[in-house]
């Protein structure tokens, strides 16, 4: 029967060390409940890096630091895998086609009141599916969102098959309607795209005693603030800008204050 001692010096192990893992092992691991938990915000927000980890664990009335949780996640193999879009990005400009607007907005983008300043863009979005002879077949959709500049929230959208008038206009209508409640004058900011120079669009947010923007030519920085997403981001993606509350949560707590 072998004992331990001839084991480790058939492997040329040290025994300290072996005691030293063995200890290790035994041990409880402290950190096991605050591991569960980061698992289980993981489990329903896939994107979450650490950072917000760390702010979910702190609206929670958990007293942690941002190394530990840092550690935590690359423990459990959670880190976040970056990636960059390899197709050119979708641009509606089709050049001088109808009325351009003053910028406005000027990347004043932050501001403390809700419903003021809402900013638009459309984005294409690729998708697959297969033909009746099970061939790949690339399709597009057209995603139309207006953002408050307030907490980010999305206000309104609509979702097309290809570059629609009539879903834009159907989108605008609702962030009016939505946004109906602000005291001050509202400013609506878009790039100049061309379903942003119809004479429609324009009329409706004059006939609404709406500002209406423009982010200067070939300069997509002044429109920047504009995200896509719109249930769950609204509701559960926290922001770092916003104390990593979400968009609606942040705009019920600013409300309730």
């Amino acid at each position: 029967m072998f004992q331990l001692k001839d084991i480790l010096a058939v492997l040329k192990f040290p025994k300290a060390t072996y005691m030293y893992w063995q200890k290790r092992f035994d041990k409880e691991n402290p950190d096991k409940e605050i591991e569960e938990k980061i698992l289980e915000i993981r489990d329903e927000h896939k994107d979450f890096g650490y950072r917000r980890i760390l702010g979910e664990l702190r609206k929670a009335g958990w007293h942690v630091n941002k190394k530990k949780v840092q550690r935590l996640v690359q423990k459990l193999g959670l880190q976040v895998k970056s990636y960059t879009r390899k197709s050119r990005k979708y641009s509606s400009y089709k050049g001088i086609v109808g009325r351009i607007c003053k910028n406005w907005v000027k990347r004043r983008f932050n501001t403390n009141i809700v419903h003021q300043k809402i900013t638009t863009d459309t984005t294409e979005f690729k998708y697959y599916t297969f033909d009746g002879n099970g061939k790949l077949i690339t399709r597009k959709l057209y995603l139309d969102p207006f953002l408050d500049m307030f907490n980010g929230e999305i206000l309104s959208y609509s979702i097309t098959k290809t570059p629609s008038a009539e879903g834009i206009m159907a989108a605008l209508n609702e962030a009016i309607e939505v946004t109906s409640d602000c005291k001050f004058r509202r400013t609506f900011h878009s790039d100049r795209g061309w379903a942003y120079q119809m004479k429609r669009y324009f009329r409706t947010l004059k006939e609404n005693r709406i500002f209406q923007s423009m982010s200067r030519k070939g300069n997509c920085l002044d429109n920047s603030v504009m995200e896509n997403f719109f249930d769950y981001y609204n509701n559960k993606r926290t922001k770092q800008k916003l104390g990593y509350f979400s968009p609606v949560e942040y705009r019920l707590k600013y409300l309730a204050a």
